[in-house]
């Protein structure tokens, strides 16, 4: 028997990868995008056509008795629990290292509150984590996920899109004059992109950094931020407009190393992704974050192992003037992303976890009764616009 998965979100296309490998069938639906968010999306999957709760609903409720097994990502967790069905959460970022159902809940490099949600909603938002069946997180997010659980899985395992991600595309065709390093991520404080800042100020060595132009903008704390960068921009920094995700292979083969992540301690998906396409790749390595993969721990050889400005000033001018460190860093880097990142691998833990739900939870839907379910969405309702009249008040 082949299983069918309905996918509600994808972050960063994970599931999409995934569903090229997997024995399931898996189907995604995806949350309508504007701005940067359309740069960023698969084409060839289904998508919300607006941002109504109740349409959401109603789509997911047409099509869920086809299939086995539900994954939600992001806010598909809370459309998965308005549709009554047994669903896994799978949790990448924000979704848990702030969550809506805590009160004033914000990462710990902010002042702000990233949700600022009453306690209806609140509520609400700790019913859809509660009756999810499974909880799943990457390496640095379990350790927020724990905080709430004690049942949560760590995935290590990113998989990264061989078909995309390949060194033999055709780089970029700009006129080169220095050595150049390509930065595809957001810029804000949880990319460490203040720190990358501090540290250009003590760089030595000669280079230039093509920084794609996207910022964290969820609140004003960092549209303050965001001013304050720009208003600061290092010399090395050359700031380009946002690339398709089919052409992101192209800067990255262009490049001679990427510049990842100074604040988080471990590696995501532009990291990886820059590996594969044959580059070094910077990233500040926390120790102490654990990697496990089939059942080993791997130690990452990603650096540098401190996001001190000085160790990354440091690490920035060696990969610079020392072509021998690069290459045998490079040679480190691959081997690991090749372990971490394969596809085939990765869709193979997929394969046997689905397996494993449906055989604890034959059915997708749970069965409640239409009053409690009804009772759900008309929660979720009156408090958004309880918090409505809340933001209104404030500009009144």
């Amino acid at each position: 028997m082949t299983l069918k998965v309905l996918a509600i979100g994808d972050i960063g296309n994970i599931i999409h990868t995934i569903s090229k490998y997997t024995k399931a069938e898996i189907h995604i639906i995806n949350f309508f995008k504007d701005g940067a968010g359309t740069y960023t999306y698969e084409k060839d999957v289904e998508t919300f056509s607006n941002y109504k709760i109740s349409d959401h609903v109603r789509r997911i409720n047409e099509i869920a008795d086809d299939y086995d097994v539900c994954l939600t990502m992001g806010t598909g967790e809370r459309i998965a629990y308005l549709s009554d069905l047994n669903y896994t959460t799978f949790y990448v970022g924000r979704d848990i290292d702030a969550p809506r159902f805590i009160k004033n809940s914000k990462e710990e490099w902010f002042n702000e509150p990233l949700h600022q949600l009453n306690f209806l909603e609140r509520w609400f938002y700790k019913k859809t984590f509660d009756n999810a069946i499974c909880h799943l997180a990457y390496t640095w997010v379990y350790e927020h996920l724990k905080k709430y659980t004690n049942s949560g899985i760590k995935m290590d395992m990113v998989p990264v899109n061989p078909d995309i991600f390949k060194p033999d595309l055709e780089p970029l065709k700009f006129k080169k004059d220095k050595f150049t390093f390509f930065s595809p991520q957001r810029m804000g404080k949880p990319k460490g992109t203040d720190l990358i800042w501090k540290a250009l100020q003590l760089c030595k060595s000669d280079f230039e950094i093509i920084q794609v132009e996207w910022f964290d903008v969820s609140t004003n704390e960092e549209l303050e931020i965001k001013e304050e960068l720009i208003k600061t921009k290092p010399k090395q920094i050359r700031f380009v407009p946002m690339i398709k995700r089919e052409d992101m292979a192209r800067y990255y083969n262009y490049a001679d190393a990427i510049l990842g992540n100074m604040r988080i301690g471990t590696y995501a998906l532009i990291e990886l992704e820059g590996i594969l396409c044959r580059k070094p790749v910077l990233q500040f390595t926390n120790k102490k974050m654990k990697i496990h993969t089939n059942g080993n721990e791997i130690e990452s050889p990603m650096l540098p192992t401190s996001n001190e400005p000085k160790s990354i000033a440091e690490i920035i001018d060696k990969i610079v003037l020392d072509e021998k460190f690069r290459d045998e860093l490079f040679e480190k880097e691959y081997k690991f992303a090749k372990e971490i990142s394969d596809p085939i691998k990765v869709a193979k833990w997929w394969d046997e976890f689905f397996e494993d739900i449906h055989k604890k939870y034959p059915k997708i839907r749970r069965k409640s009764s239409s009053l409690r379910i009804r009772l759900r969405l008309l929660l979720i309702l009156v408090g958004n616009r309880i918090y409505i009249k809340k933001i209104k008040k404030m500009f009144t």
